[in-house]
């Protein structure tokens, strides 16, 4: 993880994306309330996934993600409302196949714990643009 500030948002976020490494999918989901809203465009296509369930589904993708790397290459955050705002550039491996892409995530927070996530995809592994 490279350019991650030390704050109290930068911290949850390296948590975030070691328990993606770890592949613990259970204590990445306790990160989110209960109740929590994804909105996802990493299939160029929006699909939003409500609830513990409906994310711990989204999450089993991450099983199949070797050599996650991430940098960072915008970061804002607010406190009051907690929000996080950021762009990343990525590489993994998944499938035997290595690739690149640039992600955009923002999370609306509710007493230190995720509600809404908008998991965006800015650039896809071929390269096109969303």
């Amino acid at each position: 993880m490279k350019n991650v500030p030390d704050t109290k948002l930068g911290r949850m976020y390296k948590e975030h994306i070691q328990y993606i490494l770890d592949k613990n999918i259970e204590a990445l989901l306790d990160q989110y309330t209960d109740d929590a809203t994804l909105i996802s465009s990493f299939s160029k296509s929006p699909v939003i996934y409500k609830g513990r369930e409906r994310l711990k589904e989204h999450m089993q993708g991450i099983l199949g993600i070797d050599g996650l790397e991430t940098e960072i290459v915008f970061w804002a955050e607010t406190e009051n409302p907690e929000t996080l705002m950021i762009t990343e550039q990525i590489t993994m491996t998944a499938g035997g196949a290595k690739s690149q892409m640039r992600f955009a995530d923002s999370w609306v927070l509710n007493d230190g714990k995720i509600a809404i996530h908008f998991a965006g995809m800015v650039q896809h592994p071929d390269g096109s643009l969303a």
